[in-house]
């Protein structure tokens, strides 16, 4: 999943973007309102992580109109707020304004990412906290996928692409969506990257286990 962190603390952002990207998320970090607006118009994020105390432009207002744009496009991303703005009427206007979450630094790294989880499942209408299809089950907080029972290892990038086409087996997604929301600004893509992955994936778990729709993109195959 690609995130984009708006964070104006250097050393808090740093931090959340190492934490985060070891975590297995492709993260793009904006120190102000400004570069986050620009970001969110010119991105798809799975998921924004908001301070409220940016320059240039306040995390209250880019909310708003991240809220109305995603009206206007029909779409949905989840917000969490990430704030030293502890009050209860900041909490109250963040979560009126349209956030999904709120959460005061300082703060754990493991609660920040269970919050984050929580936050998709309830996007997604799912109460159990694993991905499911046929025999291949993969769980999100742990990191951990298996197969008839039997845990394979795969690495943060595999495991990223697998989580994208789990979340919905119904929908087929094309490789340049993949490329977006598994890479982040400042790293490299190789032109074959996805068809790698994909590669090493139907080795790990089966040459039926991911579908290639000619033209269109990859679907998760059916596991038996």
């Amino acid at each position: 999943m690609r995130i984009l962190l708006a964070e104006d603390d250097p050393l808090i952002g740093n931090g959340l973007q190492q934490g985060l990207q070891r975590a297995g998320f492709a993260v793009d970090w904006a120190t102000d309102g400004d570069a986050a607006a620009l970001a969110l118009n010119t991105t798809s994020y799975g998921l924004v992580l908001l301070d409220l105390g940016l320059p240039k432009q306040d995390g209250l207002a880019l909310l708003a109109k991240l809220r109305a744009r995603n009206v206007a496009r029909n779409v949905d991303t989840p917000v969490i707020i990430i704030t030293a703005r502890d009050a209860v009427p900041d909490r109250v206007a963040g979560l009126d304004g349209g956030a999904d979450d709120y959460i005061v630094k300082p703060f754990a790294l493991e609660e920040l990412l269970a919050r984050m989880r929580v936050v998709h499942r309830r996007q997604a209408g799912r109460a159990k906290s694993t991905l499911q299809v046929g025999r291949l089950r993969l769980d999100p907080a742990q990191h951990r996928l298996w197969l008839h029972d039997n845990e394979i290892s795969v690495t943060s990038r595999e495991f990223a692409l697998l989580l994208e086409l789990m979340h919905d087996p119904a929908i087929i997604v094309s490789r340049e969506q993949l490329e977006e929301r598994l890479y982040g600004w400042n790293e490299e893509i190789e032109s074959n990257a996805i068809q790698v992955h994909v590669h090493n994936l139907r080795r790990k778990l089966g040459v039926l286990a991911i579908r290639t729709v000619r033209g269109v993109g990859y679907q998760i195959g059916e596991i038996a």
